[in-house]
């Protein structure tokens, strides 16, 4: 059987090993066989957004296009993201304001991972962000995880019955919205 779910991972720490990254690492190693997991990588390389580059007619920065073609091609997203003074990082809320214009953002659906339960404000302004440019939050597939640095590598997540359990059944809803999506868009 093949892939019937893709996801693009996106981490909103430029950290090598944060525990965001980490938990999204996890969600690779966790995903069922029919379902695929792509983390990407180039979130510090994305130019800061300038509406100059990004009007009608204007060819985007290959990073910017990039991004925009990996959402397009993935039928659902699985964003984390810490927390910096209350609010995103300033790296993640560029990509998103580059995905502003962009149609595949449209209905896409998505998955929140919160690893730190202390982190609300983050979480909040990155969901109200989400619904903005017209996403579709899968609150099945979203999940507010208590992860501590000891954790951090994604297969000691992964090897922890608990969180793996609640992975696992957010991956298998927010493929559930994904077909959904696709079925709604096919017909």
């Amino acid at each position: 059987m093949g892939v019937t779910c893709k996801f693009l991972a996106i981490s909103g720490s430029l950290r090598a090993h944060s525990t965001n990254t980490e938990v999204l690492r996890a969600c690779a190693i966790l995903a069922p066989p029919s379902a695929n997991v792509r983390i990407f990588d180039a979130v510090a390389q994305l130019p800061h957004f300038n509406p100059d580059l990004d009007m009608e007619g204007a060819i985007a920065p290959d990073t910017v296009a990039r991004l925009r073609r990996e959402i397009g091609d993935a039928d659902a997203l699985i964003i984390s993201s810490p927390e910096y003074a209350h609010g995103i990082p300033g790296s993640l809320k560029n990509a998103l304001d580059w995905l502003v214009s962009a149609p595949e953002m449209v209905f896409k659906p998505i998955g929140l991972l919160n690893v730190s339960p202390r982190s609300t404000h983050a979480y909040a302004s990155l969901a109200e962000t989400l619904r903005t440019m017209s996403t579709t939050l899968v609150p099945e597939a979203s999940l507010e995880l208590s992860l501590t640095r000891s954790m951090g590598s994604a297969e000691k997540i992964a090897a922890n019955p608990q969180i793996a359990d609640r992975l696992q059944s957010a991956l298998a809803a927010l493929c559930t919205a994904a077909q959904q999506n696709r079925q709604r868009n096919a017909g």
